[in-house]
């Protein structure tokens, strides 16, 4: 796995998914947060193997997929796979005070990330 996706045929990534170009689930975005449920099975494929290795401790769905040098869109089909097998759970990102009651987070909302995207790109 530590070749680069350029170097990287099309049939490799066809036979990583089974030949599908989108996950089962809606539930991955860039920053969603991925923990593993469980050890790794064997027999298991080496990508799910990795995934559930690196996701001991929550890993965004970006991080994995640069971990694994695939894009993110294998990645996720990759992750879709793993959660309707009930190996990893998702969680996507909140913002609140430390501390704060959970049922007191909010999601990041469309326009705060755009403040954020316009403010990167004025640095």
């Amino acid at each position: 796995m530590s070749r680069s996706v350029r170097d990287e045929g099309p049939d490799r990534l066809y036979t990583l998914t089974g030949g599908r170009s989108k996950p089962d689930s809606d539930a991955f975005d860039l920053v969603t947060l991925v923990v593993s449920e469980c050890a790794p099975a064997p027999g298991m494929q080496s990508e799910h193997v990795a995934i559930l290795d690196m996701c001991r401790a929550p890993t965004a769905v970006v991080e994995i997929a640069a971990e694994l040098r695939l894009p993110v869109g294998i990645a996720t089909i990759l992750l879709s796979d793993l959660l309707h097998a009930g190996r990893i759970t998702v969680r996507h990102p909140t913002f609140g005070e430390a501390g704060a009651d959970p049922s007191q987070r909010r999601s990041v909302d469309a326009s705060t990330l755009e403040k954020v995207l316009v403010g990167l790109r004025n640095l």
